[in-house]
């Protein structure tokens, strides 16, 4: 028996049964803004129904109940299979009925790219597992279309809508997704030092069968239904298509070891695999693996920057939630001076990754301008750097508004912490990222002075925003030897020139100068909740969270 011993009060609601995009005026604004007002029913929909208790739930459940390895059958056969509880299915099938695993090439209209962003940010917010195998299926999609044969077997299964958990072979699939392998155990980022080999099968060269051997240190999702992988031929590092079942109707050699034990992002299988004489279709020119797999990067990046965006936007939300219901020293936490400071440095940082993911995500619309393919090639694997580190930090300060019901696991601002720190190191952890940056300018010189033009346009009217974009002019004229060595400062002037630039054309005029002036500031530091003034505060929260 029990009695009570006290009331329980002054504890925070949860935050459910709320629209995710609604709620959100600077993506909904955005949206507009990017050309794809025309999907805003659609995502007005979809924000509705994540916000719902029972999708909120699937969310848990599917990072409670953790991915099992089973090798081999009940008889002794080798099947390799992975068993996910339902919850993820169902999440993968939210992903899938919204097309955010195709939608710009299933339905190529202007915007395509921005709608399919702010349908992935809305899902990032709920679950960051599922997005894994949904990115590298959307970015696997513009690889395979280069090969026509190939393409014309998997169009309709890569574009369905429906979620296929079935582990089959591709042609009796409804719907498949990619993953990759690239990184071994000796080299990590650097692929250049691969060993996985792959001998001709059948005839040589791209559209050739070959069979893989060697290992993958990472191999994303082992169950999906086909792989992107490096291996090295006669003539170099090249590319294969590596599906699950052989033409046959025989499972493939990809032997999975066993499954990474990981911080975050643990509802996603990562696992380590061998191949023996595993089945291949060569992918793109041999001896240009790289190149070829390296479009497929271009876009994984783009998801690591929507992905953190949206881990930040959940965050901030869930911070802003729970001080506008506890009270401490007899008022409200968000009536609190400095609470309101560090809030509103967190709604600002938060807009500030939005409209940076939307403008990147549009810039994918035009691959032949100069300009746009600068946005692409050279902000982005910046963007890729400086929003995924400042998610780390920013989700860490949203879980102490909450003091220690944040740091447990019944709440969700531990899952969100815990899964912060991975879009910082996949693909491309921070130093590969700024070497990528310097390496596209070199490369895609006209298009970066391009880039400096519209910054300086935009920054006409701000002082402190055109003494940083001048400062990027004179990075230009650092010797070479230097370069290197500044990469990171110079990825993050980048960075928040952009932000800035695009703070100034999309929100009301004070709130893009407390941004702007806040950011340059070295007495602002790193630390959020360092606003020098109170007199925007109001409205900056009222605009992000106008609960």
């Amino acid at each position: 028996m029990q009695w009570p011993t006290h009331e329980v009060t002054n504890q925070v609601p949860e935050l459910e049964d709320y629209n995710l995009f609604t709620s959100d005026v600077a993506l909904a604004d955005g949206l507009r803004r990017s050309g794809a007002a025309w999907n805003e029913d659609n995502l007005r929909r979809f924000g509705a129904t994540l916000g719902t208790a029972e999708v909120l739930r699937l969310g848990e459940l599917a990072n409670h109940h953790l991915p099992e390895l089973a090798t081999h059958d009940r008889i002794g056969q080798r099947i390799d299979r992975v068993e996910f509880h339902p919850s993820w299915h169902a999440l993968l099938g939210l992903l899938r009925t919204e097309g955010l695993h195709a939608l710009p090439w299933s339905d190529p209209r202007p915007g395509a790219h921005a709608a399919r962003a702010a349908g992935y940010f809305l899902q990032s917010q709920v679950e960051s597992g599922s997005l894994c195998p949904t990115t590298m299926t959307f970015a696997a999609i513009p690889v395979l279309r280069n090969e026509p044969k190939l393409f014309e077997v998997l169009r309709d299964k890569l574009y369905s809508r429906e979620h296929d958990p079935r582990d089959l072979p591709l042609e009796q699939k409804k719907s498949i997704l990619i993953g990759m392998g690239m990184t071994e155990k000796q080299g990590g980022s650097d692929v250049r030092t691969n060993t996985t080999t792959a001998r001709p099968l059948s005839g040589e060269g791209r559209g050739a069968e070959y069979l893989l051997t060697g290992h993958k240190w990472f191999f994303s999702a082992p169950m999906c239904d086909a792989h992107l992988v490096l291996a090295r031929t006669e003539g170099g590092l090249s590319c294969f298509f590596v599906p699950r079942w052989r033409p046959d109707g025989t499972k493939n050699a990809v032997l999975v070891q066993r499954l990474k034990d990981k911080l975050g992002n643990r509802s996603n299988s990562s696992s380590e695999v061998e191949f023996q004489d595993a089945y291949g279709v060569m992918v793109g020119d041999e001896g240009r693996g790289i190149p070829t797999i390296i479009e497929m990067a271009n876009h994984t990046r783009l998801d690591c920057v929507i992905g953190s965006a949206g881990l930040m936007r959940q965050a901030f939300v869930q911070a802003a939630h729970h001080a506008r219901h506890r009270k401490v020293f007899g008022r409200m936490l968000s009536e609190q001076p400095l609470m309101r400071n560090v809030l509103s440095d967190l709604a600002l940082e938060s807009e500030a990754a939005t409209v940076l993911m939307l403008r990147l995500a549009q810039a994918f619309e035009s691959p032949a301008d100069p300009l746009e393919r600068a946005w692409r090639r050279i902000v982005t694997p910046a963007a890729k750097f400086l929003i995924c580190k400042r998610a780390l930090e920013f989700t860490g300060e949203c879980m102490e508004v909450w003091g220690g019901n944040g740091y447990v696991e019944t709440g969700p601002m531990a899952r969100l912490y815990r899964e912060a720190p991975v879009n910082s190191i996949w693909e491309g952890s921070g130093n590969v990222m700024c070497l990528d940056v310097l390496r596209a300018i070199e490369r895609e010189t006209e298009g970066f002075l391009l880039l400096l033009e519209q910054f300086e346009a935009a920054a006409a009217g701000h002082a402190g925003l055109k003494e940083l974009v001048l400062a990027l002019r004179k990075d230009l004229a650092t010797p070479p030897e230097q370069r290197e060595m500044l990469a990171r400062r110079f990825a993050q002037r980048l960075v928040l020139a952009a932000q800035g630039c695009l703070m100034l054309g999309s929100a009301p005029p004070a709130i893009a100068d407390a941004f702007i002036t806040s950011r340059i500031d070295a007495q602002s530091g790193r630390v959020y909740g360092t606003l020098s003034s109170a007199a925007m505060q109001q409205e900056i929260l009222e605009r992000a969270w106008p609960e």
